[in-house]
């Protein structure tokens, strides 16, 4: 580390806090990565010899191409969730937890201003949580008298610091941005105790993390996942690219369009082949690629076709497309297995989109990389090839070749 940094010699003292790295992070945006992910795919495409400038082949001057163009690519899509680093939520958890953040927060201010400790009742609170935390069978009954009273503590205790701030003490600008999450979890959990319900909307579920939001996704593993929803599109060469990154639970088929403007930007011309979910085909869509003349792999609308030759060449047609629009599926599971997209360990907003984007940035430098490899070697076969073949046939020429490679 020191020679790494140009310290000149050892020294005991660290030579930066842990933290720097964490705002060097903040500074690369998923927008700034995404952008860098671009340069890097322009840089690596190959130019196509046969292109007469209308379409994309990796140059400045096919974006600004011809956008009537013959429609030629494939563009799929698909949308996944990155799970973060939570506990799964209850909401006697939640209570509790705000409960002990408001108790760390009454002993930071009376041992900075000099005040007695007022009364909290701690270990009755600390008692009463484990009384349903250790419970194996939970009835309706314990859940509601349970959350009854760690609601009462929570709000007696912030009921405590509004006496200190009253008396003109002050928090410090991280307690008070936990305070005001703390505010809205005891304002949500009131809310559905007294009204019986279950979930509210922007319901908080983590008291570190509030930006995260529960997505209903309906998978066998987990119906239910904790993180930021993405759109990921892939391209005829395999490069993948971030469509749309939020944390809200919103609508699938509203990336479709953007996505689309987006490669016909990149490359000068729309796509031939657009393959995506049936979720993603709406009356908007649908009507937005027939004018373009861009076909979606998802199915017909209307009956089946009378004729049976016209029925088998298109289930023929609709199976190709499911098996190539496997690829991004596949892209998925190589993020989530190999490059960190299966448990996002970020906290912050702002590191967790820098964590997902650099995730797809690291596939696709892989995927160049696994490319060019494959180029080189293949490259190498054919010379060993060539000069075993003159070897044989007796040229010494042959021989000094093939032994050099």
């Amino acid at each position: 580390m020191q020679y790494l940094v140009g310290l000149p010699g050892y020294q005991t003292e660290a030579p930066f806090v842990p933290s720097l790295l964490v705002e060097f992070r903040k500074r690369l945006t998923d927008e700034i990565i995404g952008e860098i992910n671009e340069i890097i795919i322009d840089y690596n495409t190959p130019d196509d010899p046969e292109d007469d400038g209308t379409s994309g082949g990796g140059t400045a001057d096919s974006r600004d191409g011809n956008q009537n163009a013959e429609n030629k690519g494939i563009l799929i899509l698909d949308t996944t969730c990155a799970p973060q680093n939570i506990r799964f939520p209850q909401d006697i958890n939640l209570l509790n937890e705000a409960r002990e953040n408001l108790e760390r927060m009454i002993d930071s201010l009376c041992d900075r201003y000099g005040y007695y400790k007022p009364r909290l009742y701690r270990e009755n609170a600390r008692k009463d949580y484990l009384s349903l935390a250790k419970c194996r069978k939970r009835n309706v009954k314990k859940i509601r008298n349970a959350l009854e009273m760690q609601l009462q503590y929570a709000k007696r205790n912030r009921r405590y610091i509004d006496e200190f701030l009253g008396a003109g003490c002050e928090l410090t600008e991280k307690l008070k941005d936990r305070l005001s999450v703390i505010d809205k979890v005891l304002e949500q959990q009131e809310y559905m105790y007294k009204n019986k319900v279950h979930s509210v909307p922007e319901g908080i579920v983590s008291i570190d993390q509030p930006h995260i939001r529960p997505k209903v996704r309906g998978k066998a593993p987990t119906p239910t996942e904790f993180g930021a929803k993405m759109d990921l599109s892939l391209d005829e060469n395999g490069m993948a690219r971030l469509e749309k990154l939020s944390y809200e639970a919103y609508n699938e088929s509203d990336v479709l369009i953007g996505a689309i403007e987006r490669y016909a930007e990149r490359e000068g011309h729309y796509p031939e082949r657009v393959l995506m979910d049936q979720i993603y085909r709406t009356r908007k869509s649908l009507s937005f690629c027939k004018e373009r003349g861009i076909r979606m792999s998802v199915p017909l609308l209307g009956r089946p076709r009378k004729d049976v030759s016209v029925r088998k060449e298109e289930r023929k047609i609709a199976y190709k497309d499911n098996t190539d629009r496997i690829t991004v599926e596949r892209a998925f599971a190589l993020a989530k297995h190999s490059y960190g997209l299966v448990l996002i360990i970020a906290k912050l907003d702002e590191t967790t989109r820098n964590a997902i984007a650099i995730s797809v940035l690291t596939m696709n430098i892989d995927r160049i990389l696994a490319k060019r490899m494959f180029i080189f070697f293949a490259k190498k076969y054919g010379l060993i090839r060539r000069a075993i073949l003159e070897t044989i046939q007796g040229s010494n020429d042959g021989l000094c070749v093939a032994a050099a490679y």
